[in-house]
């Protein structure tokens, strides 16, 4: 009994300590409870067993907190993704391929592109195809297949063998964990390996990020944080994250700041 309250003990501190700090290491919670590098590594993977943390090397991080379906998310926090989408336009040049990946934010970008802006489209997300069909501008692609009503789009083997052959000039890539370690990470295994394939095949890779997003993980990678050209932050974006991007050669652009 007494071990296991101490075990309860201890794995009720790691947690507040990841709410504390962003993330934990191993190392240094073995030295703070005097236990050992194995003892902290089986509380862990406990937590992460429970959905309470998600292991990355050397320790944890928070779960991401993107684990809703799209279409949950889209009516979540409009002004900021609105704002993102504002700055992202920068990114977006005319003549040009861009593939938009499902996410919320992707479908604010969608809607914010000009009338005028000509360019061709590919998604395999029909809520972003909706909404590119409305400009007249755009050459739209739709990779098709079963959609995944979580993600909110095609992403199984059909989808996966469509983009094969796609070489476009820019990947507007949706993610549900950010973190420089542990890369671009979404929740479902079929939606990660898509967009793999569509981000390495991809001339550059942009990502809009929420902060809620930032120093957190979902079970499946992407891409290396590395891996990316350019992130869209808010205008408040952590500072110690967004550095930590800068310092490896990742162009960061600052939304405009959103009403209160």
């Amino acid at each position: 009994m007494q071990a296991e309250l101490l075990l309860q003990q201890r794995q009720r501190l790691i947690q507040d300590r990841l709410r504390a700090s962003g993330r934990v290491l191993a190392v240094d919670l073995a030295q703070e409870f005097n236990v050992s590098e194995d003892t902290i590594r089986r509380d862990l993977r406990e937590l992460a067993a429970a959905g309470l943390c998600e292991r990355v090397y050397g320790g944890a991080l928070p779960v991401s907190p993107g684990s809703t379906t799209l279409a949950q998310r889209v009516g979540e926090a409009p002004e900021r993704k609105a704002a993102l989408a504002a700055a992202a336009l920068a990114f977006i040049k005319p003549g040009t391929t861009v593939f938009f990946d499902a996410g919320s934010t992707n479908l604010a970008i969608a809607e914010a592109l000009p009338d005028d802006l000509e360019l061709t489209a590919v998604t395999n997300t029909p809520l972003i195809a909706a909404a590119l069909m409305d400009k007249p501008g755009v050459d739209l692609i739709v990779i098709g297949g079963k959609i995944d009503r979580r993600v909110g789009a095609a992403v199984g083997a059909r989808a996966q063998r469509d983009v094969e052959t796609l070489r476009p000039d820019l990947c507007i890539l949706g993610a549900c964990g950010v973190d420089i370690d542990a890369g671009l990470t979404v929740f479902e295994y079929e939606d990660a390996e898509f967009k793999r394939l569509v981000a390495l095949g991809s001339a550059s890779v942009l990502a809009a990020i929420t902060n809620d997003k930032f120093g957190t993980s979902a079970p499946h990678r992407v891409i290396a944080g590395a891996q990316c050209s350019a992130l869209v932050v808010e205008h408040d974006a952590p500072a110690d994250a967004v550095g930590r991007y800068e310092a490896a050669g990742i162009a960061i652009t600052h939304a405009r700041k959103t009403k209160a």
